[in-house]
């Protein structure tokens, strides 16, 4: 079992709506979002993965999977942060989106930090 204080990484995302994007009339709501990888841990960690679960209003589901992110592997020391923007279609106005990222630790010890379940939403449909 991996000691949480050894590897330890904090995501945290701002999402966007991207009204000038966006086609509600052709059901097409673009979205980005800002993610800040922190690096809580004690060693230097690779992100290597990146696993994410797009959810529409309508409970269609959408997995992407893929090397790193933005084409890129950041390598994080402790106490380090990657911050990347990209984004997100969707066929409904609200929707949602979290995975996971796989990082490599210096030591060689494979771990995973969430990304935790956020919502994209495009403004006033929310109360």
């Amino acid at each position: 079992m991996t000691d949480p204080s050894r590897y330890s990484i904090h995501v945290d995302v701002e999402p966007a709506y991207l009204d000038q994007e966006s086609s509600p009339r052709e059901d097409r709501y673009v979205f980005s979002y800002t993610v800040t990888i922190h690096n809580q841990g004690q060693v230097p960690a690779k992100l290597v993965r990146r696993h994410w679960i797009i959810t529409d209003a309508n409970g269609e589901r959408r997995e992407v999977t893929g090397e790193g992110v933005v084409g890129e592997q950041p390598m994080l020391g402790p106490g380090e942060r990657f911050r990347y923007t990209s984004g997100a279609m969707l066929t409904t106005p609200v929707g949602s989106m979290e995975g996971s990222y796989e990082l490599i630790a210096d030591d060689g010890t494979t771990f995973t930090a969430a990304i935790p379940a956020f919502t994209l939403a495009m403004p006033r449909t929310l109360h």
